[in-house]
């Protein structure tokens, strides 16, 4: 179980120090290739029917050509002297990563400030990502100084997305000291089910080498889960992603959209 190669975007809007830091240690940890990838349009993909007025073409793709080139420096200077390998395209980021990721066993990407509108320049929505890369992606918040490798939570649902999640992180939980296996539950009368549910992915992994434990959270409906699953003191999250698409944006079920979100430390999606 690991890791071969590792792929981490570098936002051309906004720093990626906390990226950068996540996946040189986990190139370390797994002895992996680090391929450093970076994409930028000319203008946001809701506009991409129109002319673009503001600027001359060419003084725009000058300009993005120049972050890029920026971008490049800034990653081989902090990935030497390891493996490690640079891509990078005027194209809508999710797509030129989505396409790239061929390359990758992991794609590790910064989490989305508030505010932020997808696809303005070289700045990427990780949700949109996640649905469409079949790859898993680790979300990495800005402030997150290291992944700690001695908790890990798997948010189970007993649903494709969630078995996924837990196969693709496999390398990762193998590196963890101790595994807990989490089910939030709405009703009391659901428990036993539920323990029955954790209690077998807990086995699977044990008979993968992995030491783990099960949990059953009980939230009330009209209570935050979120809170319960933050204050049990994870060093990283690995879930399901949940969503559905409408047009060109993607419809995130609340449990996927407040993790990407909220969650205070790296969280590894699966679709």
């Amino acid at each position: 179980m690991t890791f071969s190669n590792i792929m981490v975007h570098l936002d051309l809007e906004h720093a990626n120090d906390a990226c950068l830091r996540i996946a040189v240690d986990l190139a370390d940890t797994f002895n992996a290739k680090l391929i450093g990838i970076a994409a930028a349009t000319g203008q946001p993909s809701y506009y991409e029917d129109e002319t673009i007025t503001q600027a001359p073409l060419r003084e725009l793709y000058s300009d993005i050509t120049k972050r890029l080139a920026q971008a490049e420096d800034r990653f081989r200077i902090r990935s030497s002297p390891r493996q490690i390998e640079w891509r990078s395209a005027i194209a809508r980021p999710v797509h030129y990563i989505s396409r790239e990721a061929r390359a990758a066993d992991l794609v590790i990407v910064g989490a989305q400030r508030d505010g932020l509108m997808s696809d303005l320049a070289g700045s990427l929505d990780p949700g949109d990502l996640v649905m469409q890369i079949g790859r898993p992606v680790l979300v990495v918040p800005p402030q997150v100084e290291a992944l700690k490798l001695k908790l890990a939570m798997i948010c189970w649902k007993d649903t494709r997305e969630a078995r996924r999640a837990v196969s693709d992180a496999l390398p990762l939980l193998g590196k963890v000291q101790e595994v807990v296996v989490v089910e939030v539950i709405h009703n009391e009368s659901l428990r036993d089910a539920a323990h029955g549910r954790v209690d077998d992915v807990v086995s699977w992994l044990e008979r993968h080498g992995i030491k783990a434990f099960a949990r059953v959270f009980h939230c009330p409906v009209g209570e935050d889960p979120m809170e319960k699953l933050f204050q049990y003191g994870a060093d990283f999250i690995a879930a399901g992603a949940y969503g559905h698409t409408r047009l060109r944006e993607w419809v995130f079920g609340g449990f996927t959209r407040d993790l990407l979100r909220r969650s205070p430390v790296c969280a590894l999606f699966a679709h």
